[in-house]
Order: C-alpha cells, then structure tokens, then sequence
C-alpha cells in the first residue's frame, strides 16, 4: 500500500521516469542488496533518462528530418567517394556547432549528400542542440507564407534560436531577386548565433554566379564560406541506386534455403 501511495504521488509530482521504474526495480532481486542510497541513486537516474528521451524525442519532431534512418554509424564508407571517415568523426565532436560555423556538402545528385548532412544532424540532435532541417523549396516557401501572414520577423526570430539549421539542395532552380534577399536576411539572423549545413549539387565555386554575382550573393557567401568546413563527395554510381540494389539482393537472399 504504501508503495502504491508513493507511486501515485510521483505521478502527481510528474516524476514519470522514478514511478515506472519503481515497482519494477523493488522486484528485481538483483536490487535485494542495494543499499537505500544506491537504490535511490537508480531511480532518480531513470528519471533523469526518462526526461532525457523525452527531450531528445522533442528536438527530433523539430527537426523534420526526411530520412529518420541517416545516422553516423550507418554512413557508407566503402563506396569510392571522396568521403574521409576522419573528417566526419572530427565534425560529431561537435566543435564547429559551438563555433556556429558553417558546413558546405557538394556533390552530384545522389551521392549521398542529404544523407550525411541528416546524419550530422541527428548526431547534433543526440548531443543535446536543436535541428531544423529544411529542403531549400520548403525554406523558400515559409518566406511566402510568413509575408503574407505577417510573421516574416517571428520567422527570422526562429531561425535565429535553432542551433543547426541544414539547407537541402541549393541551386536546383533559379532564385528571384526576392528569394535571393529572404535566403540572406535568413543566414544573416544565424551569423555568429547558429551553425548551418548547406548541400548543393553546385561546385562551391559556382555559387557566387548562382546567386546574381552582385552584392547580394556577396553578403551570403561572405557569412556562410570564410568559416566553413568542405565535404566535396563524388560518386560515379547513384547511392540510391545502390541502396536499392542491397535491398533486392537482401530480399532474394531471404527467400532461400539455407540446405
């Protein structure tokens, strides 16, 4: 009895972790020997995981990855592509996000660039920095719809509280005179605040003429290259393409018999 009181009394103290692990860990007869400081040691830190998931689970829904399976561990070092798994491990330190310095990841379509950058970006999520990952139409597209709702400045007010924000896909197509003012009024209100990510089927060279080579393209590359870190990936074979590969072969090899 006296344990269901305490249960409900840290429901009502929303110490949701401490009361699920409560009665389990009573039970468990490995507990048996603990001493009262030790058990309660175990309990206060399943609380304090228990709050931690939830967090975690939290910065994840804001994110608004497109591939929830791109992680660190899953990325694909054995396809020739340029990619140097010392550079990689060197950038989930996390140093450059404290810095709020920039990543640029150019490459052909497919070659698995929005996958790393996603990766990267669950790797942050995981160390405790909130993430927003946006597809550079969807970017292009809230500016429209902030403007015409008036919330064009508490969407710049967003952006700039997002510790990593990772743009997809830069020069798929053409910008107007205005997309191109929303993206700088958008890296402006990140610079010195905020890390970001940009990939781009686009040499980094080529992007000074993309965005009109005048003052405007001046001012974005200006607070996005100067600090940032270059992954240049190329793949003479789609990774998608070979994804897709491994999964038929998976399923055919799985439809035979061992004998």
């Amino acid at each position: 009895m006296l344990h269901e009181q305490t249960h409900d009394k840290l429901i009502a103290m929303k110490l949701f972790g401490m009361a699920n692990a409560l009665k389990d860990r009573l039970e468990r007869r490995d507990h048996q020997d603990l001493s009262k400081t030790e058990f309660f040691g175990l309990i206060v830190d399943d609380e304090w995981l228990y709050r931690e998931n939830r967090k975690l689970a939290a910065r994840m829904r804001v994110a608004k990855f497109k591939l929830r399976s791109a992680t660190v561990e899953a990325i694909d070092y054995a396809t020739p592509r340029g990619l140097r798994k010392d550079q990689v491990l060197e950038l989930t330190q996390n140093h450059w996000l404290r810095a709020h310095e920039s990543l640029l990841i150019t490459g052909p379509s497919g070659s698995g660039k929005s996958f790393l950058a996603q990766a990267l970006g669950q790797h942050a999520c995981r160390s405790g920095f909130t993430v927003q990952y946006l597809r550079m139409p969807k970017l292009l597209a809230l500016f429209v719809e902030a403007r015409a709702q008036g919330t064009y400045d508490r969407l710049l007010k967003r952006f700039s509280k997002i510790a990593l924000l990772i743009l997809d896909d830069l020069g798929l197509g053409s910008l107007t005179e205005q997309q191109k003012q929303d993206l700088l009024e958008a890296i402006e209100e990140r610079h010195g605040v905020g890390a970001t990510i940009v990939t781009s089927q686009l040499a980094v060279a080529d992007w000074h003429e993309y965005l009109g080579a005048g003052r405007i393209a001046d001012a974005i590359l200006d607070r996005i290259i100067h600090t940032a870190h270059r992954i240049e990936v190329a793949s003479k074979d789609s990774m998608r393409k070979e994804s897709m590969r491994k999964n038929r072969s998976d399923l055919l090899h799985a439809g035979q018999s061992d004998i």
